[in-house]
């Protein structure tokens, strides 16, 4: 395991980090050092890694926190301890945060588990890098605790783990010299690894505590959820027209945070409601999980519909905040090689910019792959969809669905076909809130 050793320096120094070429060492402001090896992992971390394994797959994490005390006030942390775990749960937003909070998770069932693990070192293995004293943490996380997370609601994580987040799989120890772009509390999971590493925190109460926090906002979110669902059921029961329908959620999607998310699902919960209707002339692919999943999983656009044998045959990509779309149109020109859907385009928020070159791009693209392609504003693609489906008779009703199914969606309802993993929290409060206003005319 990574060694401590103390040398004759002068009793205070200033904190750093030294990179050799075959290990690092951690000085302290006493002069003590943490030196840590790389290369495959020793004998024994390779024993504490298959211990880790043994006892998590044996469904270690949901006895212990079917075990959480029922308050969090029974907890036994300091107040400083405690203040550094609220600030990694109150971090946790629609765009950053939930890497943390999930490491943390992960690193603090390590210590609990193994104390004599470093939770400082996150590769072990046969890769390319490895530290001597190290684990894959990759493997426990993709394993164990995301699955586990997922399961309870407590961090909608994506399903391959957190270790998407490339920032967090740097070839460095995890220390105050870490220096990847972290989103979230990064000083208060930093601060607090060095505690738990020094022996002052208590890995298990510590792990308790969070686990709480996490569950308690859990629980507050699917009251807030459920009475979001509510007031949209009572105000679509006044009978807004469908130009106030979709007026309100535009709205939404302009004045929330993330709101390039929403116009995907704001296009998504729309298509729903068509295949619901037996409307569309094939099926619906779920949304995808990632903001970047187009390029990754070599899809046409944020929003599919194949048909029986899994070919794409409509697309359509959202685009907020971006009317002048001549780099979308070229990028579309080589995800359309080899591939004859009926139609693509792309949604935008507001009026898009047709300009000359715009659309003689999109004729010249038209011409070479014999794929109908279009760019609307969110409320004429509405309409065209109606148009095309031969659903315009049908509008109001359709309109009014849409609004339920995109509540659904904010409130986690619909994640068999939408599985949002951005935590929903202020997209709900900010829905309610034009729900309320609405409702007080």
């Amino acid at each position: 395991m990574s060694r401590r050793r103390h040398k004759s320096v002068s009793k205070h120094q200033e904190p750093h980090l030294r990179v050799y070429r075959d290990r690092s060492v951690l000085v302290f402001a006493d002069g003590s050092e943490v030196i840590f090896e790389e290369g495959r992992p020793s004998p024994e971390a390779r024993q504490r890694y298959e211990r880790l394994i043994t006892v998590l797959a044996a469904g270690w994490l949901d006895r212990f926190y079917e075990e959480l005390p029922a308050s969090i006030q029974t907890v036994a942390l300091t107040d400083t301890t405690a203040a550094l775990l609220d600030q990694i749960v109150e971090s946790v937003t629609s765009e950053v945060g939930r890497a943390v909070a999930g490491l943390t998770i992960l690193q603090l069932v390590i210590k609990c588990l193994e104390p004599a693990q470093s939770i400082r070192l996150h590769k072990g293995g046969a890769g390319d890098f490895s530290w001597r004293e190290g684990i894959s943490m990759r493997r426990l996380d993709s394993r164990f605790v995301t699955p586990f997370l997922r399961k309870h609601n407590l961090l909608r994580i994506n399903k391959d783990g957190l270790f998407m987040t490339r920032s967090l799989a740097e070839n460095y120890p995890y220390t105050q010299f870490y220096k990847a772009a972290v989103r979230g509390a990064k000083q208060a999971w930093l601060d607090l690894i060095d505690q738990v590493e020094l022996g002052v925190v208590p890995s298990c109460d510590a792990l308790k505590y969070l686990l709480a926090k996490l569950r308690n906002r859990a629980e507050r979110f699917m009251e807030r959820a459920e009475y979001a669902l509510q007031i949209t059921r009572r105000w679509l029961a006044t009978t807004p027209n469908p130009e106030q329908i979709e007026s309100l959620i535009l709205q939404h999607i302009n004045d929330s945070s993330y709101s390039a998310r929403l116009l995907e699902i704001g296009m998504h919960s729309f298509m729903q409601v068509l295949e619901d209707r037996k409307a569309l002339n094939g099926r619906l692919v779920p949304l995808c999980q990632m903001r970047t999943a187009n390029k990754k999983h070599r899809n046409i656009a944020d929003v599919e519909v194949v048909n029986e044998e899994g070919v794409v045959i409509e697309a359509w990509d959202a685009k907020y905040g971006k009317p002048y779309l001549l780099d979308e149109l070229y990028e579309l020109a080589e995800k359309l090689e080899g591939k004859t859907p009926e139609v693509v385009g792309f949604v935008v928020n507001r009026s898009p910019d047709i300009r000359r070159d715009i659309l003689e791009t999109m004729h010249s693209i038209q011409e070479a792959s014999g794929v109908e392609i279009h760019i609307l504003a969110l409320t004429d693609w509405l309409q065209f969809q109606l148009h095309r489906m031969g659903a315009e008779a049908h509008r109001a009703e359709i309109v009014q669905e849409w609004a339920t199914a995109y509540a659904e969606i904010l409130c986690q309802q619909r994640r068999d076909r939408a599985p949002v993993d951005e935590p929903a929290d202020q997209w709900v409060e900010d829905w309610i809130s034009l729900l309320e206003q609405e409702l007080q005319g």
